[in-house]
């Protein structure tokens, strides 16, 4: 089991708490509530170690168009970088609503 922590920065806050997802072979759980100190908190626990840097790649990706402050908890049993992107995602659009 690995664990990570990403931090970034944002200008607006998330609309309201999601939890989207299922962890299970492959795949991951997302959680998501508003920050309270205006910045996005990443936490990200994995069953798969050594791919910090992937991780990071698919989150700076997602940061780089995502603005909103949000504590977000990833479980992760696996789910590949396309899926973690899509469920992300997924989430984004699912606080908007």
């Amino acid at each position: 089991m690995e664990t990570m922590r990403f931090d970034y920065p944002a200008s607006t806050t998330v609309p309201k708490r999601v939890c989207l997802g299922v962890v299970t072979s492959g795949d991951l759980e997302i959680l998501l509530q508003p920050s309270s100190d205006g910045r996005s908190h990443v936490f990200v626990q994995t069953s798969i170690t050594g791919f910090g840097e992937t991780w990071k790649a698919v989150l700076d990706w997602f940061f780089s168009t995502y603005t909103d402050a949000a504590d977000i908890v990833i479980h992760d049993a696996g789910a590949t970088p396309g899926t973690v992107a899509m469920r992300l995602q997924q989430t984004v659009e699912e606080s908007r609503s």
